[in-house]
């Protein structure tokens, strides 16, 4: 069953990350050996995945990595990407929201149990949030969980604040056993490689693990009904042109990347592949390091705005795999709906007469020519994505071309992925090319402008942003963000978001360029039943958590 909720477009992260390099075993398409059917082996262009670790609520586990984590541990229910006024309960047979979204009444689904055999129940899900009350669980999505009354087979969820824009946060944590976890000494960094921790309620449980292989078998005895598909083989390839050769071939099967060409390099090698895009409220983000020249001058990060190309990001770097972000408050057109009247129909385009006027108006010299700030230095920058992200290095090479225009020389920088990632939490860049976070317009506003991203590092004291990279800070926007994510009042939320908007147009933080839909690439040589256009049950992506639902409705090719 689905249901409707009320309307608001959330967001989902996605992290197309494209680095490093691996090796793969495993086949698609191939037998799998219990027999049955064939097994499907998905697939991520990450590179090398060095150490297991099982644990759902790590970002950086090989279960997140892999993409294998929602595939064992369920959630309560599952918010829809392509349309999230629709709610499927999954662990929980029922979730209602209280009237202003600080409480959430669920119902434990009857006839479950863990992939142990034990049972499953109510208090393996007021036990999972317990470990957020208690601090055994790190808090990282703030969801300020208060406590859980319990009333036999049903409970309500109390949270600090309202959870009107993390409703499918709230929904999508993942459900684990209190039997197995009562036991963990610390939850938040477990690696669950133990003999009988690694378990859930999932359609699938893990089988073997290597560095160049992960391995998934068919739960029989899963609340959901009979699974078609065996077995599931995780692999990760250095990039995605070696991804692109393994779903071309039918050595993959099912991927979450963006391929360069995909029409000629997938769509056209098989008349069975398929590739889906479901829209998302987050969008490919240009972020600028506020903290250090060019960039802590509003005025020139203004100019780029008016420079900045969106149409050849969407065209060139993205082939139309997105669509252009160029309202002037930030917001893609998926959430149209949530731009406040006096800047409806606002939006940049590329015009470097106006980029122009605002440097010289500002005491720039030398645009076109070789820019000078008002200080008399050069205005140069570097952009760093890393190596092996097409489209994001086509996108580099896009923006160097462009700032040419105004005088500005451009370096760009390809490092890899680890290298990358401890310079964008460190502040160690000059502009970056990033996703976004968080549910609808107030997602796109606390990714980019929101302070709570930058926090201490518990060893060394040293700031650390897992988002807000550009580290923006301004006390009236963080106190919007809180209001607009906390009462129960339109008229304060809307008066929160006029707020957000004025800001970021006056300021001008970061430049998203385009949307960043999930992306999902297949084919259906063995398996019919995946999402469509037409029937977009849930998205393509098999990194999400809506993967349990895919899988559970594929049905073998007759």
């Amino acid at each position: 069953m689905r249901v409707k909720f009320p309307a608001i477009a959330l967001g989902v992260a996605a992290a197309l990350a494209l680095t490093a390099c691996s090796g793969a075993s495993g086949g698609g398409g191939s037998t799998s050996s219990g027999g049955g059917g064939a097994a499907l082996t998905i697939a991520k262009p990450d590179g090398a995945i060095t150490t297991e670790s099982n644990n759902p609520f790590l970002g950086d586990s090989s279960a997140s990595m892999y993409g294998y984590r929602y595939a064992m541990f369920e959630t309560m229910a599952l918010v829809n990407t392509a349309d999230p006024t629709v709610v499927t309960p999954r662990l929980a047979s029922s979730v209602e929201w209280n009237a202003d979204y600080t409480e959430l009444t669920v119902t434990a689904r009857d006839g479950v149990t863990w992939q142990d055999g034990e049972p499953f129940t109510i208090d393996d899900i007021v036990g999972t949030f317990d470990m957020y009350l208690d601090g055994r669980l790190t808090d990282t999505a703030a969801l300020d969980y208060l406590g859980a009354d319990v009333d036999g087979d049903s409970a309500t969820l109390k949270f600090g604040n309202s959870k009107f824009v993390k409703r499918s946060t709230v929904l999508h944590v993942p459900i684990v056993p209190m039997h197995i976890w009562d036991g963990i000494d610390d939850p938040s960094t477990a690696a669950l490689t133990g003999e009988g921790e690694a378990i859930g309620t999932g359609p699938y449980v893990l089988s073997s693990w290597s560095t160049e292989s992960v391995t998934l078998t068919a739960n029989p005895d899963y609340w959901d009904g009979e699974l078609a598909v065996p077995e599931l083989h995780y692999v990760s390839y250095g990039d995605n042109s070696a991804l692109a050769t393994a779903l071309a071939t039918g050595e993959a099967d099912w991927a979450q990347a963006f391929l360069p060409q995909v029409q000629e390099t997938f769509l056209d090698k098989d008349p069975a592949n398929r590739y889906l895009v479901t829209p998302t409220a987050g969008a490919g983000t240009l972020f600028l390091n506020l903290n250090r020249k060019p960039f802590d001058d509003v005025a020139l990060r203004e100019a780029l705005a008016w420079t900045v190309d969106r149409d050849a990001y969407v065209e060139i770097a993205r082939e139309g795999a997105s669509a252009v972000v160029d309202s002037v408050t930030g917001l893609g057109p998926s959430l149209e709906q949530d731009v406040v009247d006096e800047l409806a129909g606002q939006t940049y385009e590329v015009d470097l007469d106006k980029a122009t006027a605002i440097l010289t108006d500002a005491g720039y010299t030398g645009v076109g020519d070789a820019l000078v700030d008002p200080d008399g230095e050069p205005v140069t920058f570097a952009i760093s994505v890393p190596a092996g992200w097409t489209d994001w290095n086509t996108e580099q090479a896009l923006l160097s071309e462009q700032m040419k225009e105004l005088g500005i020389e451009v370096t760009i920088e390809q490092p890899d992925w680890g290298g990358w990632d401890e310079a964008r939490k460190t502040g160690d860049f000059d502009a970056i090319i990033h996703w976004l976070d968080g549910e609808g317009a107030w997602g796109v506003y606390d990714s980019i402008m929101g302070t709570r991203w930058i926090t201490p590092d518990p060893e060394t004291g040293e700031e650390r942003a897992d988002f807000n990279f550009g580290r923006y800070s301004n006390p009236e926007v963080d106190a919007a963000l809180n209001t607009y994510a906390s009462t129960d009042n339109d008229a304060d939320r809307a008066a929160a978001m006029t707020t957000l908007q004025e800001a970021f147009v006056r300021d001008v933080p970061a430049i998203p360029l385009g949307s960043h839909p999930l992306l999902g690439l297949f084919n259906e040589r063995s398996y019919t039943g995946w999402p469509t256009e037409q029937d977009a049950y849930a998205s393509a992506d098999p990194t999400q958590a809506e993967v349990a639902l895919v899988l559970s409705t594929l049905e073998p090719v007759e």
